[in-house]
């Protein structure tokens, strides 16, 4: 047990080895039994670290194994990843912003988890206001500091406590036209 525990902290080199054989059989070296898709799924959800090798090669096959149980998941009716959303991630392949999105979406998805707590809150106390829109806030302002970095000098929005329709749709309009640019540029540095 000291063994998972430790691999739970997540801590280098305590990642637990899970071996997949040529059968399609996934084997946990730490408990030395076979495993299946749904237990890797509740290690993940349980913070136990592995790291999935093919046993024949030795290849790290670890991003393929979680992206099938994502699949997995998704077609067992647990939908909740939004089409709009995969069409997005889909077109993002190939582009040169692909190289920006892992770092991104990881970003995202750590500020989302340490919010966890609050969006809880909110929706149990019935708030009117939208829980998740502190989320986004924080999220654009993610990617007005990743287009300043790649645009020095790109204009930031002004901050109002609230502006009117007109002058949200300006400033979305603005910041398309940034996107714009940064990627036309990111385009230009990638020939």
């Amino acid at each position: 047990m000291v063994g998972r525990a430790k691999a739970a902290t997540g801590e280098a080199g305590d990642a637990i080895t899970i071996k997949k054989y040529a059968n399609r059989r996934l084997y946990n070296t730490a408990s030395s039994s076979y495993i299946t898709l749904e237990d890797l799924a509740k290690m993940v959800r349980d913070n136990v670290e592995f790291q999935v090798l093919d046993a024949k090669s030795g290849d790290d096959i670890t991003h393929s194994i979680l992206t099938q149980i994502i699949m997995d998941e998704e077609s067992n009716g647990g939908q909740m990843l939004p089409v709009s959303f995969l069409r997005q991630l889909i077109g993002m392949y190939g582009n040169s912003m692909q190289s920006l999105m892992p770092s991104y979406l990881e970003a995202s998805m750590d500020n989302f988890r340490q919010n966890q707590s609050k969006i809880r809150e909110a929706f149990e106390k019935g708030m009117t206001a939208n829980p998740l829109s502190a989320l986004h806030e924080t999220n654009m302002a993610m990617m007005r500091a990743a287009a300043e970095a790649f645009m020095p000098g790109v204009a930031k929005p002004k901050e109002r406590p609230s502006a009117p329709v007109s002058e949200t749709r300006d400033e979305i309009a603005l910041l398309r036209e940034q996107m714009a640019a940064m990627q036309k540029k990111l385009d230009d540095l990638s020939k």
